[in-house]
């Protein structure tokens, strides 16, 4: 919760409880090494590299235009879809570079899910959201037993329970916000990005986002892009700051534990973020 003095805006302690020594000691599931991204010509992301701790929530912050979504879409490959966009360096998943030439980028999103930061559920019924990615990976299983699990553990099965035939954008914005998360689960994957997931939502959608994320960390690994601080504060174990150099490009200036990040900052630049004297 921030608090307002007469100068810049300060930032409290998370108000979840923090893990510090037992994060630090966690597996990486995806660790990032000099990462470049160059659209066209321009250099936009500049050697960025960090670790990310397996069954964690890791906050993307910084200022905008630093980077934060184009290091959340290298990681599944999402980049590939735009032209004139060249990826340099490693994003190791599982220890395998998901840039390698043997690897198929569709199968590292079926690994590596993403929720986007408006609500994209399709023209189809709830029940066919659920199912659409399934399908198309291959899924034989029980469709019923599925499309319940999913909606579940996105915390929307006890107001759709009696509608799953009806179209999936007649549902309210944070609905359908975690319909999407249903149906990005409904897959299997286990890392989900989320870029800025709440932005576009109310005060008690935005809540329940953050509940559900909390609750998705005992089973998944999450990465999440925020301008919300105050978010980041209270969902994550692991916040990243990102702001631009001189040239423009997005670069890391430190990645902490979030309690320490916040409350002691290794950089001044972080803390002038975090702050409010820039951003």
């Amino acid at each position: 919760m921030a608090t307002q003095t007469a100068g810049p805006v300060h930032v409290a302690a998370p108000t979840r409880s923090a893990r510090p020594t037992e994060f630090t000691q966690s597996e990486p599931i995806v660790q990032v090494r000099d990462l470049n991204v160059h659209y066209g010509a321009f250099h936009a992301v500049a050697g960025v590299s960090f670790d990310v701790p397996k069954n964690s929530i890791t906050a993307l912050i910084g200022p905008s235009g630093c980077g934060k979504s184009t290091v959340l879409r290298s990681i599944n490959r999402m980049n590939d879809l735009i032209p004139n966009c060249r990826v340099d360096g490693q994003i190791l998943y599982h220890q395998v570079d998901v840039n390698a030439r043997k690897v198929d980028p569709v199968e590292v999103r079926r690994r590596v899910g993403m929720v986007f930061q408006k609500p994209n559920p399709f023209p189809k019924s709830i029940r066919d959201n659920i199912l659409w990615g399934a399908k198309i990976n291959g899924f034989k299983g029980n469709a019923d037993e599925l499309v319940e699990r999913s909606l579940r553990q996105a915390a929307l099965w006890d107001e759709v329970k009696d509608k799953l035939k009806e179209n999936g954008l007649a549902l309210s914005g944070g609905q359908q916000q975690r319909l999407c998360i249903a149906r990005t689960i409904a897959i299997n994957p286990d890392v989900i990005l989320m870029d800025e997931p709440a932005s576009a939502l109310d005060p008690i959608s935005t809540l329940k986002i953050e509940d559900l994320m909390r609750e998705l960390e005992r089973q998944y690994t999450i990465i999440i892009v925020t301008h919300n601080m105050q978010q980041a504060a209270r969902v994550s174990d692991q916040t990243v700051f990102f702001s631009l150099n001189e040239k423009r490009q997005g670069v890391l200036i430190e990645a902490s534990p979030t309690a320490e990040l916040f409350t002691h900052p290794r950089d001044q630049r972080t803390e002038d973020y975090i702050t409010g004297r820039f951003g």
